[in-house]
């Protein structure tokens, strides 16, 4: 399948519905009026546009539309943040991660499961990384 790219307030329309699993036009609009202030056309717009993307179904059910994911929450996070990190020198994905680490509500068994997969990566992991950036590559 090809690759879904969703904007910043698509993200908004897309976890309303990956929290409901599926949901009515009505339903998406009203969280997001009280959520983001959204007017109902500005939510039907982003719904049109996630439906001719492919992310979102939609299957109109009496007097309603019900819309419905066609891509995980968690796949849909795990290709936007290997894009971002992809776009990063490779020299600088560590400090990076290190500088954002602080900022992240991580729960106890995040950290264990980080640990666990540093402690793995940390006895194979090179002293240095070359860098990747195409000023460096020539």
């Amino acid at each position: 399948m090809n690759e879904i790219e969703i904007t910043d307030a698509e993200w908004a329309v897309m976890r309303v519905i990956w929290t409901l699993g599926t949901a009515t036009s009505k339903e998406i609009a009203s969280i997001l009026m009280t959520q983001k202030g959204w007017q109902v056309t500005t939510v039907k717009t982003f719904l049109g546009r996630l439906v001719k993307k492919g992310a979102l179904q939609v299957e109109k059910k009496q007097h309603a539309f019900v819309y419905e994911s066609t891509i995980t929450e968690q796949d849909s996070m795990d290709k936007a943040l290997n894009n971002l990190f992809g776009q990063l020198c490779t020299m600088k994905v560590g400090n990076s991660l290190a500088n954002v680490l602080p900022d992240l509500s991580l729960s106890q068994a995040d950290i264990k499961k980080l640990q666990a997969i540093l402690t793995q990566k940390a006895q194979t992991a090179p002293n240095t990384l070359a860098c990747d950036c195409i000023e460096c590559a020539k």
